[in-house]
């Protein structure tokens, strides 16, 4: 279990460290914590216990008016804040030494206006454009930018750029772009977002969850792994991964989508970003054993 890590949100939660954490863990994600003080608290944790961290983007809450980062915005105003707001962070985390800083890609997310996104998580509308307000040149553009100053960022910090991929557009899915991108600046990685992937899958008839795993799964640092119902209704999100849980009725088929990275790649780690509180102590440890074999 030497991939799997474990996510630490807000604030570091002692008992949830306790209760899903193993010691043959790789390590922890930690995100936007509340308070400087907060962050100190995860820094004397983790080397005490010689625990390696990577950092969600922000680090910090409340450093910006958006959590996210819009370097894509059409706004320059915006998209110049969002440069600064990451590079303030990417400093900010050096202190750790983190194994990697991890972003939303693309931000804001480039949408087509033909699928229902009702059920996407989206703080406001500043979070997204739809394809007729965003052409795929200036996306390409914009992109291109964007990649080699975020490899500066991770070489300067010595830190690996992890990029978790929001909701796509044909813009990523049916181009080379990303791939030729992520082949030019080799040391920004991807994060494949399982309950994402899956919501897609079933609200979007152009996306491929499986084929679009298999195409990027060559760069892939990280997996988010959480499973979601998608049926008539969107339920139960970040729910964990159990075997149990049949695609049948609508969840995600995660052990397909994991022995389908696993075809490309076998070092890949995961995170089980999903809501522990929700199973019993054997449940989650039934969790583990499963995604073991499965990786």
């Amino acid at each position: 279990m030497n991939r799997f890590m474990i996510g630490q949100f807000d604030k570091f939660n002692f008992e949830k460290q306790k209760r899903d954490y193993r010691d043959d863990f790789y390590g922890i994600e930690v995100c936007h914590m509340d308070t400087v003080e907060d962050l100190e608290i995860v820094k004397s944790y983790v080397e005490e216990h010689n625990i390696k961290v990577g950092f969600h983007f922000p680090v910090l809450n409340h450093q910006w008016r958006f959590r996210d980062p819009q370097y894509l915005s059409l706004n320059k105003q915006t998209q110049n804040e969002s440069y600064n707001y990451m590079a303030k962070e990417f400093d900010r985390a050096k202190a750790f030494n983190p194994h990697y800083v991890l972003t939303h890609y693309p931000k804001p997310v480039i949408l087509d206006e033909d699928v229902d996104w009702s059920n996407w998580r989206f703080a406001d509308r500043s979070e997204y454009y739809f394809e007729k307000e965003y052409t795929y040149d200036h996306f390409v553009d914009q992109s291109d930018i964007f990649f080699k100053w975020l490899s500066e960022q991770g070489e300067k910090h010595g830190f690996m750029p992890i990029l978790e991929l929001d909701a796509v557009n044909a813009y990523i899915y049916d181009s080379d772009f990303l791939e030729n991108q992520l082949k030019q600046y080799s040391n920004i990685k991807l994060c494949l977002d399982i309950g994402r992937i899956h919501l897609q899958d079933c609200i979007d008839p152009n996306f491929d969850g499986l084929l679009f795993v298999g195409k990027y799964a060559p760069y892939t640092e990280l997996v988010h792994l959480w499973n979601v119902k998608v049926d008539n209704n969107v339920s139960c999100g970040h729910y964990p991964a159990l075997e149990s849980l049949s695609k049948d009725e609508g969840w995600a088929d995660v052990e397909a989508y994991l022995k389908r990275i696993s075809q490309e790649n076998n070092t890949y780690k995961i995170l089980f970003e999903h809501k522990s509180h929700l199973i019993s102590e054997e449940e989650l440890q039934n969790c583990y054993n499963w995604i073991q074999r499965l990786v």
